[in-house]
């Protein structure tokens, strides 16, 4: 198991009343709601930045695509293919 280490937040009152009734309600420490929430923000966060680099990489290569294709109509030769 990973050592944890200690850190001091301040959260507004209504914050941390409902924190506290989360942490009573779950029967979990405060300690470990505010882990997984922070936990799953920040995998929401990095999934975002992958989501947002993988459009970005999409973009590049569909515009690469396109002059691909530009290139093969301006070399083709089409007469052949006129009615």
């Amino acid at each position: 198991m990973t050592k944890g280490i200690t850190t001091s937040i301040r959260l507004d009152s209504t914050l941390s009343k409902k924190l506290e009734k989360a942490s009573h309600n779950l029967h979990r420490r405060k300690g470990w709601l505010i882990s997984e929430a922070l936990r799953k923000y920040l995998e929401q966060l990095e999934n975002t930045g992958l989501a947002q680099e993988a459009r970005k990489q999409s973009l590049l290569a569909s515009k690469q695509q396109n002059q691909d294709d530009d290139l093969w109509e301006v070399n083709s030769d089409l007469e052949k293919w006129s009615s």
